[in-house]
């Protein structure tokens, strides 16, 4: 295996430490310690905590597309695939032992002056919601209002998913996601 430059030993750490910890319970210092990096060092690759916590969710939203688009490719339909969304949810949030969204779980850690990752935020969860209207647009059964309106809906099935499951402990609210955006795409 390939060892890890400076920055990405940076990033991987800094990423499980975000992501298990919490943005505001994961110090400049634990991150420098864990991934065995000089503070100079880290500081020629990032001038803030921020900053790395912006390349740690540009890698997460890169990872967490990749892994949406290859879970639903088995599906045949851009109606399939949309529902599909529900299949991956189910199987990436137990992995994690549902820990919840990354996205979700930074935002609602955060001091009100980080704007540079709320901007990532927001360009994640906006990507996911063009991805699902590009699904759905490509359906002859909807119009492009009609799809982008459904795919409103498919999005605030999702992020709910996503946060009642990471509070239940459990995958039953995707389950239920799931059969509510069946009847909403009917």
């Amino acid at each position: 295996m390939k060892k890890l430059g400076v920055r990405e030993r940076i990033i991987e750490t800094a990423s499980d430490l975000f992501y298990n910890q919490g943005f505001n319970q994961t110090g400049i210092n634990q991150i420098i310690k864990e991934s065995n990096v000089a503070k100079a060092s880290m500081y020629q690759h990032f001038r803030s905590k921020e900053d790395i916590a912006v390349a740690y969710l540009i890698e997460r939203h890169t990872m967490w597309m990749g892994q949406l688009a290859e879970c639903v490719s088995v599906q045949n339909t851009s109606k399939g695939k949309v529902i599909g969304c529900f299949d991956f949810l189910a199987k990436w949030l137990t992995e994690v032992n549902f820990r919840g969204c990354g996205w979700q779980n930074i935002i609602t850690d955060l001091p009100e002056d980080h704007h540079k990752i709320k901007q990532q935020a927001i360009l994640h969860k906006n990507d996911v919601r063009k991805w699902i209207h590009d699904l759905l647009i490509n359906e002859d059964q909807y119009s492009i209002d009609e799809a982008k309106e459904l795919g409103d809906e498919v999005l605030i099935l999702l992020e709910g998913a996503i946060i009642l499951s990471q509070i239940q402990k459990d995958e039953w609210p995707i389950k239920v996601a799931k059969k509510a955006c069946v009847k909403i795409l009917a």
